[in-house]
C-alpha cells in the first residue's frame, strides 16, 4: 500500500491552486493599477461638470441682479477639494478688463504706426492725445473655481473653462451682443476679494445697486461719444485669463472677427463703422464704407450737384476727387476744358503693389456734364453712375484689374461700369476717405449750396450704433 504523503497527485493539485491564485492576484493588481487613474479622471471630470453647471445657474441669477430684477441672488457651489475666489480688486482688474477705442483712419498716426500695432495690448497708448482717437475702458474682475490647474469662472457676463494646457472654452456666452449694425456691451464689474477652499459647500452672493453707468453714448463725458458713430473703426480689447475663448466667441458671430495677442492674454475685436448715406452738403472730404464685392452693381447713387459761388460761374473748375487705400489710388478728374458750358471727366486707377499698374480712362469731346445758368446761378449735376457717358482706355499697357475682360487702348466703357468696378477695388480693405483737391488759387464751387448724394450696398457687419454700460456687482462668499 502506497503512503499518502508520497502521492504526486496531491502535490500537483496544490501547485495548480497556488498558480491560479497568483494569476488572480496579479490580474486584480494590474486592473487596480491602470483603472484607478481613469476612475479618478472620470470623477474629476464629473466634479468639473457639476461646477460648470453651478456657474451656469449663477450666471442666470446674476443677470437678474444686473438687470434690476432682483437686488441680490445666492448660488451654492460644491468646491470638492478645490478653491473658489472673488477676483475684484485693483490687481485682478489689471488682468481682467475691457478697453474700447474709436479711431479715424485718415489720421496720420493711424497709418504711420498704429495700423501695424493695433492688435497688440496697449498699442493705442502712444496716440491717446492724438486727434481721431477716443478711448474708454472698464474693469471686469471675475469669480473663479480652481482645482489642479483647471479654472472655471464667471467673467463679463459669461462662464468660461480653462484647462491645464492653457486652452479655454466658453460654457455660456458673455454679455456681448452684435447684430451687424448695433453692438450692445453691458460690462459686468465684479468687486470683492473673498476666497474659500476645502470640501464644504460655499454660497456665493451677488448684489447690485442697479444703477448702470452709461459709457457710450455719453457726449457729456466726450462730445465724440455719439450715435450714429462718426469714427472709422471700433476696436475692443478684452484682457482675460480666458482670452482665447473670448476670441473664439467673437469669431463665431456672423458679423465679427477677432485676433489674439497671446503674449498679453488679449482678444482684439475690430468692427468697421459704416458711414452715413444720403444727400448732404458737399464737403472737401467724405467717407465711403466697404461696398459689397459680391454685388454686380453695389453703388446705387453717387452724384454731385455743384453750384457756383461767384460771377466766375464754374469756368475755373479743376477738381481731383482722390481716395487712397494702401497701395491703391482712385482719382476722378473733373475739368472745364472743351467748351463754355460743359465739364469733362477722366478716371485714373493706380496700384503700386506687385502685379499692379496704372489704368487711365479719358472722357471724349461729347461725353460731358453740361452747365446750366449764368454767373452765380450756374450749376451742374455730375453723375458718376452715368450710363450714357463713355470713357476711353488710353494706356499703352493692357489693364490688370479686370479679371474676365482684357481692355486695350481705345476700348470704351460707360462711366457707370467704371465706377462700380473701381469702387469695389478701392474699398476692398474697408472704408476710404475721398478728398477734393482744386489745384490753383480759385475754387468756384459754393459748398453751402452744393450737395453730394451717396447710396450703396455696404458689407454686412459694419457697425453704426454702440451702446456700452458698466454694471457694478458686489460678490461675497460664506
Amino acid at each position: 500500500m502506497r503512503s499518502l504523503f508520497k502521492s504526486e497527485k496531491a502535490a500537483s493539485a496544490v501547485v495548480g491552486v497556488l498558480i491560479i491564485l497568483a494569476l488572480t492576484i496579479t490580474s486584480t493588481s494590474a486592473i487596480l493599477l491602470y483603472a484607478t487613474p481613469t476612475i479618478n479622471d472620470m470623477q474629476d471630470m464629473a466634479n468639473a461638470q457639476r461646477v460648470e453647471q453651478a456657474f451656469t445657474v449663477f450666471d442666470s441669477r446674476t443677470s437678474k441682479v444686473a438687470l434690476g430684477e432682483s437686488p441680490s441672488q445666492t448660488t451654492s457651489f460644491s468646491i470638492m477639494d478645490g478653491s473658489i475666489e472673488v477676483n475684484g480688486d485693483s490687481d485682478s482688474y489689471n488682468e481682467s478688463q475691457v478697453v474700447i477705442i474709436c479711431v479715424d483712419m485718415n489720421a496720420t498716426w493711424y497709418n504711420d504706426t498704429f495700423k501695424k500695432n493695433r492688435n497688440r495690448w496697449r498699442g493705442w497708448e502712444p496716440h491717446l492725445n492724438e486727434t481721431g482717437m477716443n478711448e474708454f475702458n472698464a474693469s471686469m474682475g471675475s469669480i473663479t473655481y480652481t482645482k489642479e490647474g483647471r479654472i472655471i469662472g464667471y467673467e463679463g457676463g459669461g462662464v468660461w473653462s480653462k484647462y491645464p494646457n492653457g486652452k479655454a472654452v466658453m460654457i455660456s456666452p458673455p454679455e456681448f451682443h452684435y447684430n451687424g449694425e448695433t453692438l450692445t456691451l453691458p460690462i459686468m464689474k465684479v468687486s470683492g476679494t473673498d476666497v474659500s477652499s476645502g470640501t464644504a459647500d460655499v454660497d456665493v452672493t451677488v448684489s447690485s445697486n442697479n444703477m448702470p453707468v452709461v459709457m457710450y453714448p455719453n457726449p457729456s463725458a466726450d462730445t465724440r461719444r455719439i450715435n450714429p458713430l462718426n469714427s472709422d473703426k471700433v476696436l475692443i480689447y478684452i484682457k482675460s485669463e480666458f482670452y482665447n475663448a473670448w476670441a473664439d466667441y467673437a469669431n463665431s458671430l456672423a458679423y465679427a472677427s477677432a485676433e489674439k495677442d497671446d503674449a498679453n492674454k488679449t482678444a482684439v475685436v475690430e468692427l468697421e463703422v459704416i458711414p452715413a448715406m444720403g444727400k448732404d452738403k458737399l464737403k472737401t472730404a467724405f467717407k465711403v464704407g466697404k461696398v459689397n464685392p459680391y454685388s454686380n452693381d453695389p453703388i446705387w447713387d453717387f452724384s454731385f450737384d455743384l453750384g457756383a459761388r461767384s460771377n466766375q460761374e464754374l469756368n475755373s473748375l479743376n477738381y481731383e476727387l482722390i481716395a487712397t487705400a494702401g497701395a491703391k489710388t482712385l482719382t476722378y478728374k473733373l475739368q472745364k476744358r472743351k467748351g463754355h458750358d460743359q465739364l469733362t471727366i477722366d478716371l485714373l486707377y493706380e496700384d503700386t503693389s506687385s502685379g499692379g499698374g496704372i489704368e487711365s480712362w479719358t472722357g471724349g469731346a461729347t461725353d460731358v456734364f453740361y452747365i446750366s445758368g449764368e454767373k452765380e446761378d450756374a450749376e451742374s449735376t455730375v453723375d458718376l453712375l452715368s450710363t450714357s457717358l463713355n470713357l476711353t482706355y488710353d494706356e499703352s499697357n493692357d489693364d490688370f484689374s479686370w479679371e474676365t475682360v482684357n481692355y486695350t487702348s481705345g476700348d470704351e466703357l460707360p462711366l457707370f461700369n467704371l465706377t462700380q468696378h473701381y469702387m469695389k477695388l478701392i474699398t476692398e480693405d474697408g472704408s476710404v476717405i475721398f478728398n477734393i483737391h482744386s489745384p490753383g488759387n480759385s475754387d468756384p464751387v459754393d459748398y453751402d449750396e452744393s450737395t453730394l448724394t451717396l447710396y450703396y450696398d455696404g458689407m454686412p457687419g459694419s457697425i453704426t450704433y454702440l451702446h456700452v454700460s458698466r454694471n457694478d456687482l458686489s460678490a461675497t462668499l460664506r
